[in-house]
């Protein structure tokens, strides 16, 4: 796992200089703290930080074929290289080192850009080929590894993060509105947006490639492809063969990504997913040691006493004879860390889960490098409780859409209380494609309007008149229009919320302490038979991931398969309401960011809703808390420049139940 970086100017006569491209690997540093190398040809140059996990004395980056006419820099695992490598022997390629890397080089050799198709894998690489003075950019199928990049006047710039291309003296930093209105509601941007003017992200499953012929983005692999039921595979109609073909997949994936050099480990919820890995883990090595970590929170509230599934995690730790490990947060935790956590993320993705993330990673990187995680499952199997939800809206809207539209009209007009509940008697009036926004919801419609300063979203048309959020979502389940509409919110999560929320804040949080995740849920192969298969087989009398369940059962505690799905919980609403005056000062203080985009007089009145009590108001303020110290950090860079602290005294890491 690493982190990569270069610059490409567009005329052939020019030089990339070394400053700024090593300016850009040192932002990458906490992605790559082994080993850095760097390459320039002419105008053209890549840069390298490593973190060493396979072939430790080997594999150093950039890496060259055997005549050193491709040259590639490497973030990720190709998990099937093994099997490439045995394969391009046999057809006369020669190896120099052990590494996956090298892998990359010689199926370019083989095959040109199609190459990325054979890999299974989590991977962003950057390919020069000298000889046709050709770049290759690319990215894994589901985006588990992130690739941005920026095109000015005569310049192509591409990172890991964003952070690194702004050191870039070229590269702007300016707010783009449009992301930012998407931002509010979704509490991310969609790509391939980032909230950076000029900056883009390359998508899931893509390749760019310059060359004499100019610049083009290939899309190589989509889901949509594999959804529907002229897809399924043959059943006996028993369920068995597709049960049966799951949990093989799940354990081949589980057992490719258990190669490493280093020690590896799991993060543990006590969920059924992170459960489920360390499951397959134990039957893969009876004897082999196990480490697993949690974490919750001090309890000052029911709130959070709610939050905590440290007896969950205790009972599959216990279950599967691992070595457990737990930590608390306490409010202070994630007042102090705000600021580190916006530059880290780097996009703002205003997903409170990042806070715990991070410091489980830092405490799981005092014993490991590689860890492995559940996510990945509730995406492919339902496993939100959205999907319920939605799924009913949709039979209400069947039985009588104009019905629910008559009554959120009247509704509105005779100023009914309850946002929330005039919006759902919309949405129930709505068809899917317009209806359904996502796993993720920030600011509703009436809430937006006033923070923008537009009125009431009654007189903009309500849910239905997003036309940027109608623009995202639509092409989406225009792509898989034929399929049930469980897998058309199935898909659209993947190409949204998947690789722009979840994977964002899995990589940054865990690469902000120099550790590799690993997510075998996420396996393309596994997802494809999950696409493929039946609603009923992902959510069965209203329980979400029915397939895993019946896969495991007899594998995993019963105690947690027969557990409903909690998510990652935050406490984020009492934290917030003793938090109050920090927040308070930070959206409302004279220089506030806040204050100059959104409505002062809308921002208060979220506060004081909240600390009241008349509403929850906890997934709004966060968002605004996220935007104001990113806008402090890389558009004002009131905040300075932020850097990991020193890791929190071992103290903290103690044995389960002590």
């Amino acid at each position: 796992m690493c982190g990569i970086a270069g610059i490409l100017r567009f005329d052939r006569a020019a030089r990339v200089e070394p400053g700024p491209l090593r300016a850009m690997a040192d932002a990458l540093a906490h992605r790559g703290p082994d080993d850095e190398g760097q390459f320039i040809d002419g105008n053209v140059g890549l840069a390298h930080r490593r973190l060493s996990i396979i072939d430790l004395e080997g594999g150093q980056q950039p890496l060259f074929n055997e005549d050193r006419s491709v040259v590639v820099v490497f973030n990720g695992e190709i998990y099937n290289y093994a099997d490439l490598t045995a394969d391009l022997a046999a057809h006369g390629h020669v190896f120099a080192t052990r590494s996956d890397t090298e892998t990359i080089v010689h199926s370019y050799d083989e095959r040109g850009e199609r190459c990325v198709e054979d890999f299974r894998g989590m991977f962003a690489f950057a390919l020069w080929d000298r000889r046709r003075r050709r770049l290759l950019l690319a990215r894994d199928r589901l985006g588990i590894k992130p690739l941005y990049y920026f095109m000015g006047p005569g310049l192509l710039a591409f990172a890991s993060e964003i952070k690194a291309l702004l050191e870039h003296p070229e590269v702007p930093r300016e707010v783009d509105p449009e992301s930012l209105d998407l931002y509010l509601s979704l509490r991310y941007v969609p790509g391939p947006r980032t909230l950076f003017r000029g900056i883009r992200k390359l998508p899931p499953g893509h390749t760019l490639v310059w060359d004499e012929r100019g610049l083009r983005v290939r899309e190589y692999w989509d889901l949509a492809g594999h959804v529907g039921p002229e897809n399924r595979p043959d059943d006996p109609g028993d369920g068995r063969e597709p049960r049966r073909r799951f949990a093989e997949l799940l354990e081949e994936s589980v057992r490719l990504r258990l190669n490493s050099e280093v020690p590896l480990g799991v993060f543990l919820s006590g969920g059924l997913d992170s459960t489920t890995v360390l499951a397959m883990m134990r039957k893969i090595s009876p004897g082999g040691r196990l480490r697993t970590f949690s974490v919750g929170y001090e309890s000052s509230s029911g709130e959070e006493e709610q939050a905590n599934e440290f007896d969950y995690a205790r009972l599959a730790a216990e279950s599967f004879g691992a070595e457990h490990n737990e930590l608390k947060l306490r409010d202070t935790d994630f007042r102090d860390f705000l600021p580190d956590l916006v530059w880290h993320l780097d996009e703002p993705v205003a997903d409170p889960a990042c806070v715990p993330l991070y410091f489980i990673s830092r405490l799981a990187r005092e014993e490991i490098t590689v860890v492995l995680s559940g996510e990945g499952a509730d995406e492919i199997l339902a496993g939100y409780g959205i999907y319920r939800r939605m799924l009913a809206l949709e039979r209400l809207h069947r039985l009588g859409g104009r019905l629910a539209g008559f009554a959120a009209s009247a509704a509105a007009a005779a100023g009914a209380p309850g946002e929330r509940l005039r919006h759902a008697l919309r949405l129930a009036a709505l068809p899917l494609a317009v209806r359904y926004r996502g796993v993720s919801r920030g600011f509703l419609p009436e809430a937006k309007a006033r923070l923008l300063g537009r009125g009431d979203a009654e007189s903009n048309g309500g849910a239905a008149g997003d036309e940027l959020l109608d623009e995202v979502f639509g092409r989406h389940f225009a792509a898989v229009a034929g399929a049930p509409a469980l897998d058309q919110m199935l898909y659209a999560d993947l190409k949204t919320w998947l690789p722009d929320d979840l994977l964002v804040k899995a990589d940054k949080m865990t690469m902000a302490n120099s550790q590799e995740l690993r997510v075998p849920f996420l396996d393309h192969r596994l997802v494809e038979l999950a696409a493929s298969l039946p609603p009923e087989c992902k959510l069965r009398r209203g329980t979400g991931k029915a397939l895993l369940r019946d896969a495991v059962a007899g594998l995993v505690p019963p105690a947690i398969v027969e557990r409903t799905k909690r998510g990652f919980p935050v406490p984020t609403a009492a934290l917030l309401r003793r938090l109050g005056d920090f927040s308070r000062e930070l959206l409302l203080g004279r220089d506030a960011a806040c204050r100059s985009w959104f409505d002062p007089a809308a921002v208060e009145r979220l506060l004081a809703e909240h600390e009241s009590g008349a509403a929850r108001r906890d997934q709004e303020i966060w968002s605004l808390l996220v935007f104001e110290l990113w806008h402090g950090v890389f558009v004002d860079r009131r905040c300075g420049s932020m850097r990991p602290r020193e890791p929190r005294s071992a103290g903290r890491l103690a044995a389960a139940g002590a």
